[in-house]
């Protein structure tokens, strides 16, 4: 019966001799080693998309803020409500006050096409009218060049994240709205959030330039505060003269990026299933090289005394020292490439692009390398099993 202690000191001493012979397996390690950089990589950048989109939504919410739609309509696009709605949502209890009445913007919703600048074909870009109280109710947009549109006129400003993704939306420009040149004024920046990626303008003037007559499609509000949303709910929900959803902006926004979010996800985790398959049949056949190069070494240990234990895991070591290698590069590369690129992609509940950066995170980059320690103890696992059973005598004798 061989001692803990001895046991733990032939592990030590064959790990250090396999991991030692590395340099010269040096084409096969370095091989299996940026496969599984490979996978890493592009697991953790398609991965970083919706961790960017997730963001994006996520700055766009303000704990104290609100939106209101027609009842089942789930997005803008799909909602309608009367100027008497909302009229009725503004005057209800628990919305903030500002100098000029009560912190409740009805708003526009509509989509207009605009080339991409980087590959110029058409994409749908959203233009939002909107009203007095939507600079205050979204207290964290600034516009950062030229200024604000003047009310009851022909005039736009551009979200940065737009401006920087779709032509023809430059600062001094103007965009075809309705048959006109509508002057582009200013650009504004909203820390990162969705309205970035939108234009905004006049609802009046909007609603004249689309024959929408007194109609919008949403109500966006702040609140006294967060707690006041429970009970700003019921009054809405429960009035015989209004049929209307209400959510807080958390809930809103990450219920239209789940779709998306999750369709990127599922993709992401195919793609890097089917890479990983590849990067473990290259990890299994660098360890069996290297498990067939060191077959006399091997079974000189055991007959010296050596388990079969402690060459297993040695075999195991040296397969998850390339893989947690690989791991570390793939993610430092992923990092490197990917996180703050900018990008735009189609939001599906509204039909519209959202502009986004892709984000790398620190969770991001450990899944990627537990991920590739799950590659190379799986491809190391085989090989160390057959190492351990070689028949001594057998091994002894081979050539």
């Amino acid at each position: 019966m061989v001692s803990p202690g001895k046991w733990l000191a032939q592990v030590a001493a064959v790990a250090k001799y396999s991991v030692m012979t590395i340099p010269q397996r040096l084409g096969a390690s370095a091989s299996a080693a940026f496969g599984i950089a490979g996978v890493v990589a592009v697991m953790v950048g398609v991965l970083s998309i919706a961790q960017g989109i997730e963001r994006t939504m996520s700055r766009s919410a303000a704990p104290d803020g609100a939106v209101v739609l027609r009842d089942g309509a789930g997005s803008e696009m799909m909602s309608g409500l009367g100027r008497e709605e909302t009229v009725i949502v503004g005057d209800t209890r628990g919305i903030a006050r500002g100098a000029a009445g009560p912190l409740s913007s009805a708003e526009l919703f509509v989509i207009i096409d605009l080339p991409k600048r980087s590959t110029g074909t058409d994409a749908n870009v959203p233009l939002r009218g909107v009203e007095e109280a939507a600079f205050e109710v979204r207290d964290k947009l600034e516009v950062i060049q030229g200024r604000p549109f003047e009310w009851g006129r022909n005039e736009v400003i551009v979200g940065v994240g737009a401006a920087r993704e779709f032509a023809g939306l430059d600062f001094g420009g103007a965009i075809d709205v309705g048959g006109e040149p509508w002057r582009i004024v200013g650009l504004f920046a909203a820390d990162g959030g969705i309205a970035e990626s939108e234009i905004w303008t006049d609802a009046r003037v909007l609603q004249a330039a689309y024959r929408r007559g007194d109609s919008f499609q949403s109500v966006y509000t702040k609140l006294d505060s967060a707690a006041a949303f429970a009970d700003f709910k019921d009054e809405l929900t429960s009035d015989p003269r209004l049929s209307v959803e209400v959510f807080t902006q958390d809930e809103y926004y990450s219920g239209q990026s789940a779709l998306l979010r999750g369709l990127i996800q599922v993709l992401g985790g195919i793609v890097t299933v089917l890479m990983a398959f590849g990067a473990v049949f290259g990890a299994l056949n660098t360890m069996y090289s290297a498990v067939s190069a060191r077959t006399r070494e091997i079974a000189t240990l055991r007959a010296l005394g050596f388990k079969a234990g402690p060459v297993v895991l040695s075999v195991l070591a040296e397969s998850l020292l390339l893989a947690l290698l690989g791991g570390t590069v793939g993610g430092v590369a992923a990092y490197l490439a990917f996180d703050g690129f900018t990008a735009a992609t189609i939001n599906f509940q509204s039909f519209s692009q959202v502009a986004f950066a892709f984000e790398v995170t620190p969770g991001l980059v450990v899944l990627g390398i537990f991920c590739a320690a799950a590659i190379g103890f799986v491809g190391g696992l085989f090989p160390a099993i057959r190492a351990a059973r070689m028949p001594i005598a057998d091994a002894l004798r081979a050539s």
